[in-house]
């Protein structure tokens, strides 16, 4: 199947916490298709990143680390290509005083960033570009499809878009989008509440994934104690303090094991509080942020997986530690229960309660059998329904069905 150059649009591109949307565009090229990238804003953490993705981000355009007179240019050059588009994309820059963002310094800025890849879209004859998680970096795109010439499509993840659907201009987003890949059956339903009947036809549910040919499974570890890994930000969101206070409750009951958590983030030095204060006292280890390339080597040596979330979509690191056979453990929220089957390819627990998540912890730490069990059903699960290669080539059909449309719009 061949397509037209598409461009992919994010806020952060390439993002050490979001490999797998670099992963998305490999393995988009890998099946021929023709992919450009752009970023809002210059990537952190670059260089702990894989010397691939340190590449990619030197191919990709960084819109705001270009200098004000080549900004100028490119507004010039909408102005010359397309003078009554540039004027209704003004005029819908406006708007943005008033709905949406509601912030002149917002909408000043999205209309700015708008000119400058609409002359990057043109200049690599690109007419349709694909955002992830349906943020701000959308309003680029809407103010892009106003000026004409270019239609856009969006992956939604949640939930955070759904807690700021007045503010994110969600509706509107996707009323204008040319299709909208939802990554869950959750993540679909929300966006169906918020859109009428008749757009629902635009809504496709492509799930995200890993590649279980790089995510083997690792060898059973031979730890001195048992090792708890978590990969993640930093953030509330990610419910590490509560993962640290249930290994606190098994600790009291003198059960042996180590916790490393993988990521930086806000919430780095109230953990390491905690930790140092608490009896977890030397138990645990921070790791810092690290590239994918290194976190694969701490799932290799990973007894189990803990991810005590509060909010998430469906989290790829959970696959990756699936797709690995690490038996893993996620709460009761969004779309974590369309990935993990209680008591079949993982456990669940019950989100914000730390008994519980240490209910769930003790039976893998005190049963291998039931580790091993649940390690290969994860694998099987992640295979069929989260393999990387499959899902892509769902995207890619999706971007040959809009080029079609857009071919027999023009027609």
């Amino acid at each position: 199947m061949t397509t037209r150059a598409i461009a992919y649009l994010c806020s952060e591109y390439p993002a050490i916490s979001h490999t797998f949307i670099y992963r998305e565009i490999e393995s988009l090229r890998k099946a021929g298709m023709s992919v450009h990238t752009a970023s809002i804003r210059k990537p952190s953490n670059l260089d702990v990143m894989t010397p691939d993705e340190q590449q990619e981000a030197g191919r990709t355009l960084m819109v705001l680390s270009m200098p004000l007179p080549q900004m100028l240019a490119a507004h010039l050059h909408c102005i010359k290509k397309n003078p009554t588009g540039y004027l209704r994309m003004a005029a819908s820059g406006l708007r943005l005083l008033t709905t949406g963002p509601k912030s002149p310094l917002k909408a000043a800025a999205y209309f700015a960033e708008a000119g400058i890849l609409l002359q990057w879209l043109h200049q690599n004859g690109v007419t349709h570009i694909h955002e992830h998680f349906a943020n701000p970096t959308a309003i680029v795109a809407i103010l892009m499809k106003t000026y004409g010439g270019i239609s856009y499509s969006i992956s939604v993840h949640g939930p955070d878009i759904f807690y700021t659907v007045d503010s994110a201009m969600l509706p509107e987003k996707i009323r204008k989008a040319a299709f909208v890949r939802c990554i869950s059956h959750y993540c679909k339903s929300q966006i169906m509440r918020l859109s009428e009947p008749q757009e629902w036809h635009k809504l496709h549910i492509v799930r995200c994934g890993v590649d279980p040919d790089l995510y083997t499974p690792r060898a059973e570890p031979e730890n001195p104690v048992p090792n708890i890994l978590c990969v993640g930000r930093l953030v509330p969101a990610k419910g590490q303090y509560i993962l640290l206070e249930a290994c606190g409750l098994l600790k009291k009951e003198g059960l042996e094991f180590h916790l490393t958590i993988v990521g930086d983030g806000p919430d780095k030095l109230i953990l390491e509080k905690a930790v140092n204060s608490g009896n977890m006292k030397g138990s645990a280890t921070f790791t810092g942020a690290l590239g994918q390339d290194k976190v694969r080597d701490y799932y290799q040596r990973a007894d189990l997986f803990v991810l005590a979330s509060f909010a998430e979509g469906v989290p790829v690191v959970l696959m990756e530690a699936m797709a690995k056979e690490i038996p893993v453990i996620s709460t009761r929220i969004t779309g974590i229960p369309e990935l993990i089957e209680h008591e079949k390819d993982g456990l669940l627990a019950t989100p914000g309660d730390a008994e519980d998540l240490a209910n769930q912890i003790r039976k893998l730490l005190t049963t291998p059998r039931l580790r091993r069990e649940l390690g290969v059903a994860g694998r099987k699960k992640v295979v069929t329904l989260y393999n990387q290669h499959t899902n892509n080539q769902q995207m890619a059909t999706l971007f040959h069905e809009e080029e079609l449309v857009s071919q027999r719009t023009r027609t």
